[in-house]
């Protein structure tokens, strides 16, 4: 991580999730649906580190989707695409695309659980 980005956990305090007491304040229905972690390197073991912190702290909430860093990712904006239509075959946005998936079998599982 660079020293001059806030990590997760000094964040979490600020937008008021991770102390219930807050949240309750804020809006008493609001709940973490998910966390995705972005920019993974698996060549760094510091990602290793933090997303073993991460699972952790919000265990199954976390999604087994890990979009990885990529420069692909990274250059779309500048070219005015998301990247899926940027470049769509590259690793990062295979990942974007799983997690997509992953995401809709979330909801569905939770949709079903609510009808039942």
């Amino acid at each position: 991580m660079d020293a001059g980005e806030p990590n997760l956990f000094e964040c979490l305090p600020w937008i008021g999730l991770r102390r219930p007491e807050r949240r309750g304040k804020l809006n008493p229905a609001l709940e973490i649906q998910g966390v995705v972690l972005t920019m993974f390197d698996r060549r760094n073991n510091l990602s290793d580190l933090v997303a073993a912190d991460v699972r952790g702290h919000f265990g199954a909430k976390v999604y087994e989707t890990v979009i990885p860093r990529n420069v692909r990712i990274s250059e779309a904006p500048s070219h005015g695409k998301p990247v899926l239509l940027y470049d769509f075959r590259c690793p990062g946005a295979q990942a974007y695309v799983h997690l997509a998936g992953e995401v809709l079998k979330r909801e569905r599982s939770l949709l079903e659980r609510i009808a039942s």
